[in-house]
């Protein structure tokens, strides 16, 4: 039974939902457990409220294993390991299968090494960062993951008005008693989903969040559709701070594409992601208890915060995805309209029962 949310919207189960991806993907020419893992995280992701990147995807990874620009199978290629630090060439497989495998890794080997860090170079898109963080905060781990685009050009450097950088999203997470903290953000004030969300809809930002060409704030998510001419995303921090999104973004780049070796200088032909993924274990400091203790009582103190508006006290990020997560597993996903629209187009597309869209 589906429990409607907005007008045209419903609710699925999450397995369901995730099976149904997953058969979509297998279709399409995934080997089964990617196709498996990249269902289930996307599903994951919708839980926590991070609709643009959750089976919102599905109709983007779809058409680029349809082109060949996702690998379908195989494994990433190892270019070294001594043990706590690794890199890999993901070979353009599935990013939320190569960053899965690269976690899982990780959890292996942490108990030695304490700290466990992996940069990959050519990994197909990583989906929301803060979906895959999970997996490490749920085992008791700090998290930092990060990727950017070395083909993509969409935010410019601060003072510039030249796209340069990817919005080079970054995510780190670790455990409290009640909940994982995850903060999930970008360089960029916006994101490219959000700002193709609101030109499909043709809705202006509330916002000057983007910068036309001539290097002028905007609200026109539009500059960025432009052929010519073409705008770019302001960093975090607007024209007044934005040498702190700057910042950022340097950070972003050197972290990925500067450890996995791999990045702008060699001007990649396709899209790709280069990843770095840093594992840290409490244990190996001071301990765990002593972590989750200094830790619980910053969430505490958060809370105990005056807040500016008595009706929207201090929460920490995290929390609303957890809840989200609850809400979802109680009551189903919500699927949009043009998510499902899309998801029955590739169903019919590639043969696949899509029942539990009706």
């Amino acid at each position: 039974m589906s429990i409607a949310t907005s007008p045209g919207q419903f609710r699925r189960p999450h397995m369901d939902l995730a099976r149904f991806a997953a058969r979509l993907f297998e279709a399409a020419g995934l080997e089964p457990a990617k196709a498996e893992t990249v269902g289930r995280i996307l599903v994951l992701t919708d839980m926590m409220g991070r609709h643009t990147h959750g089976l919102a995807q599905c109709h983007a990874y779809l058409g680029q294993i349809a082109q060949g620009a996702m690998a379908k199978g195989g494994a990433p290629d190892v270019l070294r390991d001594t043990g706590a630090t690794i890199v890999w060439d993901g070979g353009y497989l599935p990013g939320l299968w190569l960053v899965e495998q690269a976690l899982a890794l990780g959890f292996e080997r942490i108990a030695e090494h304490g700290v466990v860090t992996l940069a990959m170079r050519r990994s197909h898109h990583i989906g929301c960062l803060a979906a895959l963080a999970k997996q490490a905060t749920d085992r008791g781990y700090f998290v930092m993951l990060a990727s950017s685009g070395p083909h993509s050009r969409i935010v410019a450097p601060f003072g510039g008005r030249e796209a340069l950088f990817s919005p080079n999203p970054f995510a780190i997470g670790f455990p409290t008693t009640d909940f994982p903290v995850l903060v999930d953000i970008s360089a960029s004030i916006t994101t490219v989903s959000m700002t193709r969300e609101k030109a499909a809809a043709g809705e202006m930002f509330e916002h000057p969040w983007l910068m036309d060409s001539e290097g002028r704030p905007t609200r026109d998510p539009g500059v960025m559709e432009r052929a010519t001419d073409r705008g770019s995303l302001l960093l975090l921090g607007g024209q007044e701070a934005g040498h702190k999104g700057f910042g950022l973004a340097l950070m972003v780049e050197a972290l990925t594409q500067g450890l996995a070796g791999h990045g702008r200088r060699d001007a990649p032909k396709q899209w790709g992601a280069s990843v770095y993924l840093q594992l840290i274990d409490p244990g190996a400091f001071s301990g765990r208890d002593a972590f989750i203790g200094q830790m619980d009582f910053l969430a505490e103190r958060c809370h105990a915060n005056a807040p500016i508006d008595p009706g929207r006290p201090v929460r920490l990020p995290g929390e609303q995805a957890s809840r989200k997560i609850a809400e979802a597993e109680a009551l189903g996903v919500v699927v949009s309209p043009e998510t499902a629209r899309a998801l029955r187009g590739w169903a019919e597309r590639l043969g696949v029962p899509a029942d539990i869209l009706v």
